[in-house]
């Protein structure tokens, strides 16, 4: 694939990283507050050095264990799933829902191979489907954003595509300063950038014009951000518009882009679908329902991956009831 010259501001906005950024450890991070934090973190980087059959069997244990102990999970899950696969047997609908966990405990035990393993290690173990998709894209200089929905393996695409190819990837600064600063840091290992969620709208456009490809997370909590409703599964659902005005202003193809573990611990499948045709138009709820079709017909491909434990349906049109209860 050949590389298209790139440029990226040398001092990015406040909530982005530039490539390959130094990022010093704050001395504060050294007191005895965070000791624990770094035990933890070696124990981490330590099941880097597990062969992946025992990676994958322990974290289906670990699944197992979080299915009976995040009961606030389980149950949002489980709404989840009876409101979006209403007409399937109630016992099926249990049985994804403990395949959902022990894909989770996997994605749990990946961690260290995301923020520690090298270049050569991931690449023995990634393959992708489609990829011509966006290669060509690449080549022809388009500038692209990437539509890449809550599965639990997002992560490993976002970091191992920056290797290749600078890209902007979106993310939630966690609560934890140091967790923070470790995530920032090895994400951005290989390079790229990252930009936080409520980042400055237009500095993430001129970005994108400068053919950095966006890795844009679509389907999340809308908060105070615009969004309409639209069907997702059949339920009335608050989807952000916000692909639909970056796409607009940034004159971007849209490449659909999904991460999935794949079974035993033969490792991840990064998979791209055809660039969106006809996209945006003027109609914002007519592209929400067709970016969530998108979603849906990724779900049905691999449905125990998705993030079923987030609280998709939160926010209810005027009128209408919690459906969590």
């Amino acid at each position: 694939m050949s590389d298209q010259p790139q440029t990226v501001p040398e001092k990015l906005p406040s909530g982005m990283f530039a490539v390959k950024p130094h990022i010093p450890l704050p001395r504060r991070f050294l007191g005895p507050r965070w000791w624990g934090m770094w035990i933890g973190l070696g124990f981490l980087w330590l099941l880097l050095f597990l062969p992946q059959r025992w990676r994958a069997w322990m974290g289906e244990r670990l699944g197992d264990l979080f299915y009976h102990v995040s009961k606030r999970s389980r149950r949002s899950a489980e709404r989840n799933l009876e409101l979006c696969f209403p007409d399937i047997d109630p016992w099926l609908r249990k049985d994804l829902l403990r395949r959902h966990f022990r894909a989770f405990g996997t994605a749990v035990m990946g961690v260290s191979l995301i923020w520690w393993a090298s270049v050569k290690r991931l690449q023995g173990l990634i393959r992708f489907r489609n990829r011509e998709h966006y290669d060509r894209a690449c080549e022809a200089g388009q500038n692209i954003i990437l539509l890449a929905p809550h599965f639990i393996a997002l992560e490993i695409a976002g970091v191992f595509l920056a290797h290749e190819r600078r890209i902007l990837t979106m993310y939630k600064k966690p609560r934890n300063d140091l967790l923070d600063w470790v995530m920032r840091r090895q994400r951005l290992r290989f390079g790229g950038g990252m930009i936080e969620r409520d980042s400055n709208l237009k500095a993430l456009i001129r970005i994108v014009r400068n053919h950095i490809p966006f890795y844009y997370l679509p389907d999340q909590n809308p908060g105070e951000a615009s969004f309409v409703f639209a069907p997702f599964f059949g339920v009335p659902t608050a989807t952000l518009t916000a692909l639909s005005r970056l796409t607009r202003m940034t004159d971007a193809v849209v490449i659909p882009c999904f991460a999935r573990i794949l079974p035993k611990g033969a490792g991840y499948e990064i998979i791209f679908k055809a660039p969106l045709e006809n996209f945006p138009t003027e109609d914002p709820i007519a592209d929400a329902t067709r970016m969530n079709r998108i979603i849906e017909d990724a779900i049905r491909e691999m449905p125990e991956q998705y993030i079923w434990t987030y609280r998709r349906f939160k926010n209810r049109p005027p009128g209408e009831p919690s459906v969590y209860g």
